[in-house]
């Protein structure tokens, strides 16, 4: 399989706290691989650490993606390169219309009828952004900004989706539609790193999944295999 992402020995450390401490992971293409564990456990600071938007901190190991280090790399140069994030807390452009936030989804496409037929495809997934279209996305709902974000992400065609925590907040009926949507891309053939505290669900979804703890990557493996595995039942399912 083509490896579109590749950690290894991935180590950050703000001061003298070490959020993640020599990971390894791997994300292949046409893969939807999730990212578990509980708040503090680092999976947030490993999206921030691939992206680039790390806050002051040491970072060490290495980050290929598509055959290229990402070490170094400006964090706006990603978008060119196929790699686009849904960001925990959606991070919508609040005073621009969710039109207006689709389009700058698109920011480095110029070929108009096809981004105007995507706006439309997009739509027709999420019939409630075509209602509100003209509206300001700072006076949607969680679930509906939730909606956009992954559409306006989704409109620069990436080779590499990362997406952060995109349940929380969000009613059970919403959280329901977030993971039918990204089964949905994933079936589509769009590679995805999710990072997510609803472990059932991510596990549910993924093809595989690693289990995060501290900073330290515990278990790893099929998905399928970690919904039955009594370790990750116990400390992440509730069971």
């Amino acid at each position: 399989m083509t490896s579109v992402l590749k950690i290894t020995g991935l180590k950050v450390a703000y001061g003298g706290i070490k959020a993640v401490k020599g990971i390894d992971l791997e994300v292949n293409q046409g893969e939807l691989i999730t990212l578990i564990g509980a708040n503090g456990a680092g999976k947030t600071t490993t999206l921030k650490a691939i992206t680039g938007t790390l806050p002051s901190g040491k970072m060490e190991g290495d980050i290929n993606y598509l055959g290229q280090s990402l070490n170094g790399i400006a964090s706006f140069q990603l978008i060119h390169k196929g790699l686009a994030m849904v960001p925990e807390g959606r991070g919508v452009f609040t005073r621009m219309s969710i039109h207006e936030n689709l389009m700058m989804g698109a920011f480095i496409r110029d070929d108009k009828a096809a981004i105007d037929a995507d706006i439309e495809k997009w739509y027709g997934i999420f019939p409630r952004l075509k209602e509100r279209s003209a509206q300001l996305a700072g006076t949607l709902s969680g679930g509906e900004q939730q909606m956009l974000a992954m559409a306006r992400a989704l409109m620069g065609h990436p080779k590499l989706l990362l997406l952060d925590e995109p349940s929380m907040g969000l009613s059970p009926i919403m959280v329901e539609k977030i993971f039918e949507v990204i089964r949905n891309v994933s079936a589509q053939g769009v590679t995805i790193l999710l990072v997510e505290q609803n472990a059932k669900l991510a596990l549910q979804a993924a093809h595989r999944g690693y289990v995060m703890d501290s900073g330290t990557i515990t278990i790893s493996g099929d998905a399928k295999v970690l919904l039955d595995d009594p370790k990750v039942q116990a400390a992440y399912l509730g069971e």
